[in-house]
């Protein structure tokens, strides 16, 4: 196998967000990259260079390496152990429905698949989020199901994307980790061949054991779970007091040892990979016998899911104690700007519920409309954010793009019916609305 710098066959096997990202971000770095997914309706629209998702600048890398021919996608795990020796597993693990557990069963057939086709010196790459202990389980798959004497490499390197920041996140990390086997120098050469430019500009790579780099994705989205309920726990207080929490959580971030990132007060964290990890990493721990260790994360959820009630509560308020017959604007759908994902979309969550209640609720989001209608089809939706506003009593601001920050608050008087917003996200200008006649509650804020 090829541990130079010279291109390698690398594939990526399953293509949701991670894998078709990672496949991308192979080819962009030289590589001559195959992805493999059983789904064939996806497996066409990224030859043709689409994602089947939102994600800025990877229908661009995914247009540019299909065409020069550095990247193809298949739905043939024989064609992929055929093509490539470095396999990225990108399988998706979902939670399992009733229980906070992570779903392998993907992951495990797709190992099962794969073994038995792959060449006698191949070496596989975990990137799918799983629980510790979940290596030990796909070695034995491996020995199982692979050919008599084949010898395969088997390490975890965890991805730490950020949805809408996925490609810039995958070809300039600001860490890499590496899992590997005890005394398996093989694997961490090939590793670095893979990874030689990205290492070359500077990012720092862990090298550590299995169990490790099995933890470390877990334990960071847990902090940063943490760090999102601890600011909104303050912001709680600060409604309660009249303080302001944006300037709060300015009077903790300069102390080196808290740092700003992570510290934005709102609505909540979601999407598909946080609240899912938060439960996946507490429900290990609790099998491995560490229950009083991570007890507090259950309530770092809770203070997430209050801040979701909590904005319902405001709406009331604002409405004279009920939402019942009342029309009320939301804009935002996904979980986050930049992005079509509503996987526990906190902006979808309040909506449902305020419809639930009674309200007549109107959503508009820039990417996440398609999405929003499948998953939400007794809300109505609006093709423009000045006209989700028509009739309403009141407007949430539950999804922070741009456009809604920079939209001018005293052309939009004129679509709705009464100029209440509640401000969910903080980021808009206040003193702006106000002084447009809006009457304007932000979360955490006077």
């Amino acid at each position: 196998m090829n541990t130079g710098t010279t291109p390698l066959k690398v594939s990526v096997i399953g293509c949701g967000y991670l894998g078709a990202t990672h496949a991308a971000a192979m080819a962009e770095l030289g590589h001559h990259v195959i992805g493999m997914d059983t789904d064939t309706h996806k497996v066409e629209a990224l030859n043709k260079g689409q994602a089947p998702f939102v994600e800025a600048g990877l229908d661009d890398l995914l247009a540019k390496h299909t065409a020069a021919g550095t990247l193809h996608f298949t739905a043939s795990y024989a064609e992929a152990a055929d093509f490539a020796d470095v396999h990225f597993l990108g399988v998706g693990t979902p939670q399992q429905p009733g229980s906070g557990a992570y779903d392998l069963s993907h992951l495990q057939a797709a190992v099962r698949r794969l073994a038995p086709r792959l060449h006698d010196h191949a070496l596989i790459v975990g990137k799918s989020t799983v629980p510790v202990g979940t290596t030990a389980q796909l070695r034995q798959i491996l020995t199982e199901h692979a050919r008599p004497g084949a010898n395969i490499h088997l390490a975890w390197s965890p991805e730490f994307l950020r949805e809408s920041f996925a490609v810039e996140d995958t070809l300039r990390p600001d860490r890499i980790v590496l899992g590997i086997e005890d005394g398996d120098t093989t694997s961490e050469a090939i590793f670095r061949a893979v990874y030689a430019e990205i290492l070359g500009a500077g990012s720092p790579l862990i090298v550590t054991d299995l169990p490790t780099a099995e933890l470390i994705k877990g334990a960071a989205n847990a902090f940063l779970a943490t760090k999102v309920s601890f600011i909104n726990a303050m912001a709680e207080l600060c409604e309660l007091t009249g303080a302001d929490v944006q300037q709060l959580a300015l009077g903790l971030g300069y102390d080196e040892r808290i740092g700003f990132k992570g510290m934005r007060p709102g609505l909540g964290f979601g999407g598909g990979c946080l609240p899912k990890d938060l439960a996946g990493f507490t429900h290990r721990a609790k099998e491995l016998g560490a229950d009083r260790a991570v007890a507090f994360l259950q309530h770092v959820d809770a203070i997430n899911q209050r801040r979701r009630e909590r904005t319902v509560q405001f709406a009331r308020e604002m409405l004279g104690g009920t939402v019942v017959g009342k029309r009320i604007a939301v804009w935002g759908a996904a979980f986050k700007p930049g992005t079509d994902d509503i996987r526990d979309s906190p902006a979808l969550a309040v909506a449902d519920s305020l419809h639930r209640a009674g309200a007549e609720v109107t959503v508009h989001d820039p990417a996440a409309m398609e999405n929003a209608r499948r998953a939400y089809p007794a809300l109505e939706y609006a093709d423009d954010a000045a006209s989700a506003l028509t009739a309403a009593a009141l407007l949430l601001h539950l999804t922070d793009w741009p456009e809604y920050a920079q939209a001018d608050p005293a052309a939009l008087r004129q679509h709705i019916a009464v100029p209440k917003v509640i401000d969910a996200r903080g980021t808009l200008d206040t003193d702006r609305w106000r002084e447009a006649g809006w009457t304007l509650r932000a979360l955490g804020r006077p």
